[in-house]
């Protein structure tokens, strides 16, 4: 997909961050973006933004994890617009506390977001983007689905899924020469506000402040990074400095990783609260 212009672009988990980043900049290069988000009043400043500049965006209230009403919003989109040619599983959420506290709830609450959310968007658009002749998935994962961290082992989980799942579909789309390109998105630390909306109980104060800390990039610059990769049919896109230091490291040390993590973990939670 070399141009955006005249294309139907779905971006999920548009209100804020890198999804409100992404439809700006897709509104910007001329496409037709179906923005969605639960957060409704986020969602309506980004369409808002978008038609001010003379952009086209149409925004949609919704909750991924409901996969009934993904199917709707993928028929409505296609309905309104007329296709669906790019679309964005991007809705996420994260879960800063160490294992042993964590509860079921908020660990099958990030699951049915940041995976599961993914698995929907992915079945309800991928016909129509079959049926474009043209399109792109592009699934947002994270550094954390290709590393390990400590007190993230659910928001690792679910990443880790969600790599696995999209390397899966491109193999298969591949094989079968279908005219679907499709990306994993690693981004980095990105200045989001994905650390204060975490799920995460209430006395990991600290965790979320060292999670913050290491968000830098601006999200318009890691929608220009993932666009890009899209326009060069990577199926694997990293964003930041932080995230291909991290990986090289990772990929470098192996099974030692996880020592070096136990370390700097140290640093985070002292070991009587581990």
């Amino acid at each position: 997909m070399r141009s955006f212009s005249g294309r139907t672009a779905v971006v999920t988990g548009a209100g804020s961050g890198i999804g409100r980043a992404l439809a700006h900049e897709l509104a910007r290069r001329g496409a037709k973006v179906a923005a969605s988000d639960v957060d409704v009043a986020g969602l309506e400043a980004t369409v808002t933004a978008i038609t001010e500049l003379g952009g086209t965006a149409r925004g949609w209230s919704l909750n991924v994890t409901e996969a009934h009403a993904v199917e709707a919003h993928a028929a409505e989109v296609v309905a309104t617009f007329g296709s669906a040619d790019l679309v964005i599983n991007n809705a996420g959420v994260a879960l800063a506390a160490r294992a042993v506290e964590q509860t079921t709830k908020e660990v099958t609450k990030v699951v049915d977001v940041d995976l599961l959310g993914v698995v929907h968007g992915t079945q309800a658009f991928l016909p129509y983007l079959l049926a474009s002749g043209d399109g792109h998935l592009v699934n947002i994962s994270s550094l954390f689905g290709l590393v390990a961290m400590p007190y993230n082992s659910a928001y690792n989980a679910a990443k880790f899924g969600v790599r696995g799942y999209t390397e899966s579909i491109a193999i298969e789309l591949a094989a079968a020469r279908a005219p679907v390109g499709v990306t994993c998105v690693h981004p980095g630390g990105v200045a989001t506000a994905i650390a204060q909306n975490a799920e995460r109980p209430a006395h990991n104060d600290g965790l979320a402040t060292a999670f913050e800390q290491a968000l830098r990039m601006p999200p318009h610059r890691a929608a220009t990074i993932i666009l890009r990769g899209v326009q060069r049919g990577r199926r694997r896109q990293l964003v930041g400095a932080d995230a291909w230091a991290l990986h090289v490291g990772q990929t470098l040390l192996g099974a030692r990783w996880m020592d070096v993590m136990g370390v700097l973990g140290r640093q985070v939670v002292p070991r009587h609260a581990a």
